[in-house]
């Protein structure tokens, strides 16, 4: 039988205080989701004056990155460069901005942030997931 590590909710609230303390310093206003490895909520903040429709793209970024094990960027990159038949997957969001968090090569979550560019959802997400990172 294998062991696994999982989220815990101080990880999941390590993450959310770290993605806002880069979006506020930034001054971004942005929706940020946890999910676990299999892509379910595990935590979520919508900043103040932050789109409706952001949570939902957090989500499906979080989910993507989780499902996926590996950054939704990799998705966003094969269909601009032209594999759009990725774009028929359902629950899928092709856009830069979640990050799985690996532990030990295994995914055990991940960070979907939604709301300024996709450069910078994805620096939010990465500040999250480093947030949560044991030391290597």
């Amino acid at each position: 039988m294998k062991s696994r590590v999982a989220l815990e909710v101080n990880d999941v609230q390590a993450a959310l205080e770290a993605a806002k303390s880069e979006a506020v310093k930034n001054g971004w206003i942005v929706s940020i989701a946890v999910v676990d490895d299999g892509g379910h909520p595990l935590g979520f903040l919508r900043l103040t004056d932050a789109a409706p429709l952001s949570a939902q793209i957090a989500f499906g970024k979080a989910r993507t990155a989780a499902l996926s094990r590996r950054e939704s960027k990799f998705y966003e990159d094969v269909v601009k460069n032209g594999r759009t038949a990725f774009l028929s997957v359902s629950d899928f969001t092709a856009l830069e901005g979640g990050v799985p968090v690996m532990v030990a090569g295994q995914c055990v979550g991940a960070v979907g942030v939604s709301g300024v560019r996709s450069d910078q959802d994805a620096q939010i997400a990465t500040a999250a997931v480093q947030a949560i990172l044991p030391a290597q």
